[in-house]
């Protein structure tokens, strides 16, 4: 068995609801796609988005490197699974969210060919779980607003962004779980927009509002500062910018005198950590060091949301779930992959990742 084909494809998508996080406004997404095909006609597929301010590559540089990645691919026998990741890895070091489109795509490729969907591939150990659904920095009246209509769709756990006001953030979220109420979960996305003196006023707000975790409230860069904080508020912290492969998972797992590591969650991000075999590596350390998992997106085809599903359900320490990343795109060129029901997540029981693409679309 070979491949016989491996092409890629860029497309530019808005964003139904754009969206305000601690450093940047965004409206619309540039998302990049592979597909793969054997001789057998078998077909994988994989999707990256890019981001030079979180995965260190712009849309053109991926492109270029999805493109050539794919090329190497010809003739290979897609049975070899971890040879051929572990190659793309080395050949595009510098791109890991391309990487991450070639390394779904060919996780996809071989459940097709095994007739198996890819998380019982790789070891289920998940069913179904809640994912979070995203607030962006607005005002209290927007905020409540939109958290209304996401409960009013199902969900049950709400991500709000926050870092650029602590005052006024305090003000929403305080706000806003008296509108909810104590049932529903809040977590919060600081997306490295305090400094030390304002992070550590966070553990008191935690503990007032019963906040579920505070993501990234400190640059990336400064985990010596997310070290001197309280082991208490460090085991609600989610690292995420702070994390991009397995050597930040190992640096931030090791304990301070306390016997508390720099975090006490790890968020994976296949766009990353260059897909999932990246992301399998940081969960082995997480279920070596004891350590929770979560696992974020950024705006997303089901594609890679689907290849971050399958490969979450498959770590034991997975504990969180915020993949909303298809969930505004206006337009998808993909269908498949999941189910959500009430905010419940759950791979689709198909072969492969269990996407394909929609209508006419082509590579």
């Amino acid at each position: 068995m070979k491949i016989t084909r491996a092409t890629c494809w860029r497309q530019a998508i808005p964003l139904t609801r754009p969206y305000t996080i601690a450093f940047a406004t965004r409206d619309a997404v540039e998302l990049l796609f592979a597909h793969i095909e054997t001789d057998g006609g078998h077909v994988g597929l994989g999707s990256a988005s890019p981001a030079p301010d979180i995965t260190g590559e712009d849309e053109d540089a991926s492109y270029g490197a999805l493109a050539n990645g794919l090329k190497e691919l010809h003739g290979e026998d897609p049975r070899q699974l971890g040879r051929l990741c572990r190659q793309t890895a080395d050949r595009l070091p510098e791109t890991p969210a391309a990487r991450a489109a070639i390394d779904m795509a060919l996780h996809d490729l071989l459940g097709q060919i095994l007739e198996v969907p890819v998380v019982d591939l790789l070891g289920r150990c998940h069913d179904a779980l809640p994912t979070s659904i995203t607030i962006g920095i607005k005002s209290t009246e927007e905020a409540l607003e939109e958290a209304q209509e996401y409960l009013d769709r199902g969900f049950r756990h709400l991500k709000v962004k926050t870092g650029t006001d602590l005052e006024a953030d305090a003000e929403r979220l305080r706000a806003l779980r008296a509108a909810v109420g104590p049932e529903i979960a809040i977590r919060i996305d600081g997306n490295q927009g305090y400094d030390l003196a304002a992070a550590r006023t966070l553990g008191p707000l935690a503990r007032e509002l019963d906040l579920e975790l505070i993501e990234q409230p400190l640059p990336r860069g400064a985990e010596k500062d997310l070290r001197q904080l309280d082991g208490d508020l460090r085991a609600l912290v989610a690292a995420d910018e702070s994390i991009h492969d397995a050597a930040d998972a190992w640096s931030l797992s090791v304990p301070e005198a306390d016997g508390n590591p720099a975090c006490g969650i790890l968020n994976i991000k296949l766009m990353k950590c260059g897909g999932m075999t990246g992301a399998r590596a940081i969960a082995t350390i997480a279920e070596t060091a004891g350590m929770d998992l979560m696992w974020g997106c950024m705006d997303e085809s089901v594609i890679s949301i689907a290849a971050a599903l399958h490969a979450a359900f498959a770590s034991p320490r997975t504990r969180y779930l915020d993949l909303d990343g298809s969930f505004d795109l206006a337009r998808e060129p993909a269908q498949g992959g999941f189910v959500i029901e009430n905010g419940m997540m759950r791979p689709l029981d198909r072969p492969g990742l269990g996407v394909r693409l929609a209508g006419e679309q082509t590579p």
